[in-house]
């Protein structure tokens, strides 16, 4: 009988203490345009994503499959939970970020910076201080696939916080040619960036850059942390042992610590975007073009919200 092709690539023989050797990939759902942003609600036990040019956010659970959780959505991307449980969401249409509060109303937590709109913000994350830090590429303005077409107002493309107490917002790196997926390392002593800009250009490095976190507030002493071999980063992940789990072209791309490439798990198409789900967080969650996936693996993320 002919053996399964394995889903794993090893390049370093620890990957294989954070897999599971007989977990398959599983397809959840194939009807999206572009899935973007998993967020799990383990208090809900589901997992709530984007499907940008669709206008929609799904719900996935296990017992009760795909269902809508909002439509039109304004062509939400990136999400995230906030530390009392409440989504926090990327708007492409709108050029904000978005908090959705326990009684489903929106409220707008940033839409401008110097009087300016924003580009397009991207991805989101949030310190266990209350800030939040989020990316603001042009992809949303770039046609009206993503969002609606416009002429940027913004000089540079950043990497932002928003102070929880003020609601002040301070672009805390400028020098991105497309900054895009955000993670914070266990210890939040660190915070990763993707550049994705050889989307559009060639040339530019397919790299995710790491910083130095300064009294939760500043980022210092920026460098490359790691670059794929295939496609770009997009979002990612950061498990409990501060191993970062990166979107690529042909799956999902593990990188220890210190930015070695411990393995890859395989999937048919291009990855967008993950995270870990689950009751016990063991579960990855994958977005790539038009499905769903799921695997599960042998680490645990780190808990968001």
């Amino acid at each position: 009988m002919p053996q399964t092709p394995s889903i794993y690539e090893i390049h370093d023989e620890r990957f294989r203490q954070l897999i599971v050797s007989s977990a398959r990939l599983e397809e959840l759902y194939s009807e999206c345009r572009w899935a973007e942003g998993p967020v799990w609600f383990s208090d809900l036990n589901c997992l709530i994503w984007s499907d940008i040019p669709n206008q929609r956010m799904l719900r996935w659970t296990p017992d009760g499959g795909v269902s809508v959780f909002r439509s039109p959505s304004n062509f939400v991307n990136g999400n995230t939970r906030d530390r009392q449980g409440r989504l926090i969401s990327c708007e492409h249409g709108g050029r904000r970020v978005i908090r959705t509060e326990i009684d489903g109303t929106l409220t707008v937590l940033a839409d401008r910076y110097q009087g300016k709109k924003l580009n397009s913000p991207n991805d989101v994350v949030v310190r266990s201080d209350g800030s939040i830090w989020f990316t603001d590429p042009t992809y949303g303005i770039k046609s009206d696939y993503e969002g609606y077409r416009s002429e940027p107002e913004q000089e540079t493309r950043n990497v932002y916080r928003l102070d929880p107490e003020t609601g002040e917002l301070e672009a805390v790196v400028t020098d991105f040619g497309q900054p895009n997926g955000l993670a914070f390392s266990p210890d939040e002593r660190k915070l990763y960036v993707a550049d994705s800009a050889s989307s559009h250009d060639v040339k530019a490095p397919r790299h995710i850059r790491v910083f130095d976190v300064i009294e939760g507030k500043r980022l210092n002493n920026g460098r490359v942390f790691c670059s794929l071999d295939n496609g770009l980063p997009d979002g990612f992940r950061v498990d409990v042992e501060g191993n970062v789990w990166t979107s690529a072209g042909d799956g999902v791309h593990c990188f220890s610590p210190e930015g070695r490439l411990l393995g890859k798990v395989l999937v048919p198409q291009s990855v967008a975007n993950l995270t870990f789900g689950g009751q016990r967080r063991n579960r990855l969650f994958i977005t790539a073009t038009t499905s769903l996936y799921s695997v599960y693996v042998a680490t645990n993320g780190v808990a968001l919200g």
